[in-house]
């Protein structure tokens, strides 16, 4: 039988992006094949493009060239709402939007229209996980530090249970026990749930304890 972690879910054929007015290339000729499961870490100098290449798989941005598939399917053709809730996008700045944690928790699975026992108890779940205190919960993004907010923002990326999580330095403002504890979490759901995770970070230790693949950028190319 074959195992779920060797079909592919992504795949980028010849993908390049240029800026709004068409004349700069952000990304050239990006080419690559992940599989379920795996993780792959993506690095590269600042201005590099891997922000820019996290938002195209999220279409928060759409390829100038080249095509994009999931799961073999373009993602010209899937419906952006159903995309992103099967690959969600944890941005490097984390923003809970004037809600309370316990509300930014609930609402992307409010908008799937889940009843509240297991919304309830998927926020229980992950906060448990991550070691989020219950102390939190009906706090502001004003009354938490940056680290506590970036480890709320990848709660809700996780509560959401999708098959692709894209992180864009989502360790950078934990210290480094908080770090690999994060890492050390991401890992299990990878092998044990079959969570594709794409993470951006600089750290190369965390690199080197994460990833299946590595990805690295120049000047918006693969090298």
């Amino acid at each position: 039988m074959e195992s779920r972690t060797s079909q592919e879910i992504l795949r980028l054929s010849g993908v390049g992006l240029t800026d709004r007015n068409g004349f700069e290339k952000i990304l050239e000729n990006i080419s690559f094949a992940i599989n379920q499961g795996d993780r792959v870490g993506i690095m590269g100098p600042s201005g590099a493009g891997k922000t820019s290449l996290l938002r195209l798989l999220n279409r928060l941005a759409e390829p100038s060239q080249g095509e994009i598939f999931f799961e073999g399917q373009a993602f010209s053709k899937i419906p952006v709402l159903s995309l992103r809730r099967q690959i969600v996008l944890v941005p490097q700045e984390p923003k809970l939007l004037g809600m309370t944690v316990q509300n930014a928790l609930a609402y992307p699975l409010e908008l799937q229209q889940l009843k509240n026992n297991e919304i309830q108890s998927r926020i229980d779940q992950y906060c448990q996980k991550l070691g989020i205190p219950n102390e939190w919960l009906e706090r502001n993004e004003l009354q938490l530090s940056v680290g506590q907010r970036q480890l709320v923002t990848i709660a809700r990326g996780l509560i959401m249970q999708p098959k692709i999580l894209l992180l864009d330095e989502p360790t950078s403002a934990l210290d480094a026990d908080k770090s690999h504890q994060v890492i050390n979490i991401l890992i299990e759901l990878s092998e044990t749930q079959g969570l594709t995770i794409i993470m951006v970070n600089h750290q190369q230790r965390l690199i080197d304890q994460f990833t299946s693949q590595v990805l690295s950028l120049s000047q918006g190319q693969l090298i």
